[in-house]
């Protein structure tokens, strides 16, 4: 059994991690699985927009700590081997990434949910930090994606009091774009896929590139930049084809060039 399971529709192609038992803990095997699946998405040119979601109950539940243990004692080496990868590949996926959290979003779970672009949540999603509950700092990027979502001050409330925090104040904090009834919640993960499926694509991943350079430039810095990638995304066949549909006042029709 595929630890993660690969589907398309249309130009959505979709990804599921697939071991409901654990409620999708992970593990080396799942996480490398993951990273491949990426990368085979990426590569094919008929596909312009992500889902990622869980198999079952819940999303993911963080590390399976039984095979974390078996990474050995240089934990710093087993995790930039085996987990960075797909933490790597979601971040710079040349499509955007929407996340569906289905159920719980525990620790790493929680880390991987706020990998991708933008999260939607099942009315019975909760996210929650976990770590320090058993003695640990928060890891697999928390500690960078957190504070950006939801600020430094809801953050550490997060992460030093381990509160699950539900679905719908998850919205009110910024953390999730809709919260949406458990059994809608992949249709309506696909048709937002589809909306940026049909957008300049290019152009998307180049405006998720900005904000991520952002976070370390000056002002004077990143206006610089913006013109100097404005520069490159122009000649493209999506901005072409945007700019003269909107002097023929016509929808565009991107395609994804």
């Amino acid at each position: 059994m595929s630890s993660v399971k690969r589907e398309r529709d249309g130009k959505v192609g979709i990804l599921t991690l697939n071991d409901p038992a654990s409620l999708n803990a992970m593990t080396p095997e799942l996480l490398g699985d993951l990273a491949r699946a990426v990368g085979e998405m990426g590569h094919d040119p008929g596909i312009r927009a992500l889902v990622l979601t869980g198999e079952g109950r819940g999303f993911c539940s963080g590390q399976n700590l039984k095979a974390f243990n078996s990474l050995g004692d240089n934990i710093y080496t087993g995790v930039m081997t085996h987990y960075w990868p797909a933490m790597q590949a979601l971040r710079e996926c040349r499509m955007p990434v929407v996340v569906a959290v289905n159920g719980v979003a525990a620790g790493g779970g929680f880390s991987l949910a706020m990998s991708g672009d933008i999260i939607l949540a099942a009315r019975s999603a909760s996210f929650i930090q976990v770590f320090s509950r058993i003695g640990l700092v928060p890891d697999l990027g928390s500690t960078w994606l957190l504070p950006r979502l939801v600020g430094r001050q809801r953050a550490l409330d997060l992460m030093l009091l381990n509160e699950p925090l539900p679905a719908e104040r998850a919205k009110e904090w910024g953390l999730v774009r809709e919260v949406v009834d458990d059994a809608k919640l992949l249709d309506e993960a696909k048709a937002l896929a589809g909306r940026l499926a049909d957008g300049p694509t290019r152009a998307l991943v180049a405006t998720r590139q900005l904000l991520e350079e952002s976070e370390h430039a000056s002002y004077a810095d990143q206006f610089r930049r913006e013109i100097e990638l404005q520069q490159v995304i122009r000649e493209s066949a999506d901005a072409k084809e945007g700019r003269q549909a909107f002097v023929e006042k016509r929808k565009a029709q991107f395609t994804g060039r």
